[in-house]
């Protein structure tokens, strides 16, 4: 059984940082690309981050770069996206997902698995 938990999110003010985290179990975690979108009602699930399997390569969107990174660990099956500088338009719930592939992407049709999210609000 794969399983993805999030943890960490929670209401910031703007300007504010933030580390949401993912632990991953049921599968050869470091053979896998590893990666972060966010989601509000109505829109389509957003690509945030991405890492490769060994975190020598990364990817961000262009609204977050400068601002978040992504990290992992792979000795204890985590992925870590630390977010400085944090902006109300940051608000969304925040998934973690598992590629197909080792090689880092960026579009939610290449997540082979889900967490279940976690919520992070930023304040005005």
């Amino acid at each position: 059984q794969v399983q993805l938990v999030e943890s960490g999110g929670r209401l910031v003010q703007a300007g504010g940082s933030l580390r949401v985290s993912c632990a991953v179990s049921g599968l050869t975690f470091s053979t896998y690309a590893m990666g972060w979108f966010r989601q509000t009602p109505g829109k389509e699930r957003e690509f945030v981050a991405s890492i490769s399997w060994n975190g020598g390569s990364t990817g961000y969107a262009d609204s977050v770069k400068g601002r978040f990174t992504i990290a992992r660990n792979n000795a204890a099956n985590l992925v870590h996206l630390q977010m400085n500088s944090l902006k109300p338009e940051d608000t969304a719930v925040y998934y973690c997902a598992v590629g197909y592939t080792s090689v880092p992407y960026n579009r939610p049709n290449d997540a082979k698995y889900w967490g279940q999210g976690t919520q992070v609000t930023v304040s005005s």
